[in-house]
């Protein structure tokens, strides 16, 4: 089942990921996602006073105004007063999510032209102290919480993220060995990808005030490219004694945003915009909560069973890499062709700051398959808890 309505992609642009605690860290995901939209209005050349709603993906809340991060952006990138705004947390899918629900809202009628995006800071989760605030009994310890390490864990399950992935890993008997070198394959092609300039039609650099000065940040701060297969092996593992998942086989815990900006059929006509691809369909599932990281599987089946479409017909497939053992269990059940999978590495490399994953995969695709020439892409990410989430787009040349 294929769209109400034309939506189209009319620009899409992203921060450079900064490492956990590194030059990002002081940058709330406010800030980040502000800038990332303001780039994606310029580069699309959208006036902001005819963006009619703006929908933005956040999972931490971790900075002091998150509960107003939507609302926020919206007013720092100019929108006007009276357009509406929408925070929406599906944890690692947020970013994808915030672009269905922008195309819902064109597909209803409510909107022509939907601000999306995503972002986080995890650098900023804070430390928490429970049970406080009326007071604590004789002899209780206070005692402090992690935020970010708790986030990282399924308390339904009990179970965290990692052990999701080793659970992977058990059933569908991938090798400690394996995940190291498909590490080591995300890191050669994020180098490869950026010394050839194939970020640069997503990336919005950002100016840095430092104690030197200004510093202009204009790529990921993660990726460690230099990393030797011997140095990976050394590492032990985090979650699991003879376990897969190292420090350097999982995704990089990050800081940076992505901004979509949607467009009706109609609006690009009126407006002279220029489609960049069109959005075809898109699928949410759930999974198994113990093994959630192989919700692509299903909801990329499902998205292109909407499509009327097949593997055999994209011309990329980005998966978000979670972990190593979760992308190389996806690839197995789907039968990937590694060639044109997560073609530039992904988020072992350049890192996956929770809220802005789906946003920066969808702009990433948007650029490359026209960079290649290609017709259809599918990008999707597994979800803690339990669920997964797809979207195919489609080239407009």
């Amino acid at each position: 089942m294929s769209l109400l309505r034309g939506v189209f992609i009319v620009a899409a642009k992203r921060t450079p990921f900064g490492a956990y605690g590194g030059k990002l860290k002081d940058y709330s995901a406010t800030y980040l996602a502000a800038h990332a939209a303001k780039a994606a209005l310029a580069a699309g050349q959208v006036n902001y006073e005819l963006v009619d709603s703006v929908v933005i993906g956040n999972v931490m809340q971790s900075s002091p105004d998150a509960a107003y991060i939507a609302r926020h952006v919206g007013l720092q990138a100019g929108i006007p007063l009276t357009v509406p705004a929408l925070t929406v947390n599906r944890l690692c899918g947020s970013g994808f999510q915030s672009i269905v629900n922008g195309a819902q809202e064109i597909c209803l009628r409510e909107s022509e032209i939907v601000l999306c995006g995503g972002s986080e800071n995890m650098s900023q989760a804070p430390y928490a102290v429970r049970n406080i605030r009326f007071g604590t009994k004789l002899g209780i310890d206070i005692t402090m919480e992690d935020t970010l390490w708790a986030g990282l864990t399924d308390l339904h399950i009990k179970t965290p993220m990692g052990i999701t992935a080793e659970n992977l890993a058990e059933q569908y008997e991938i090798s400690r060995e394996e995940c190291d070198a498909y590490a080591m394959k995300s890191q050669q092609r994020w180098k490869t990808a950026h010394d050839a300039g194939y970020f640069n039609e997503e990336m919005a650099p950002i100016d840095l005030k430092t104690k030197k000065g200004k510093e202009t940040l204009a790529q990921d701060e993660h990726p460690r490219p230099q990393t030797t297969a011997e140095q990976m092996a050394k590492l032990p593992t985090v979650f699991k004694a003879k376990g897969t998942v190292t420090a350097a086989n999982a995704s990089g815990v990050c800081d940076g945003a992505a901004a979509v900006i949607l467009a009706s059929e109609e609006a690009v006509k009126k407006h002279k915009l220029t489609p960049l691809a069109r959005i075809v369909a898109h699928h949410v599932c759930g999974c198994d909560p113990s093994i959630m990281g192989i919700g692509p599987v299903p909801a990329i089946g499902g998205a292109l069973e909407k499509a009327g479409l097949s593997l055999k017909d994209m011309d990329l497939v980005e998966v978000n890499e979670a972990f190593a053992p979760q992308y190389l269990s996806v690839q197995k059940a789907l039968k990937l062709d590694p060639e044109i999978t997560n073609v530039n590495g992904g988020a072992i490399a350049l890192g996956h700051p929770l809220g802005a994953s789906g946003s920066r995969i969808t702009a990433h695709l948007v650029h490359e398959l026209r960079r290649r020439g290609g017709k259809y892409a599918v990008g999707s990410a597994c979800i803690g808890g339990g669920q997964g989430i797809a979207l195919v787009i489609e080239n407009v040349k």
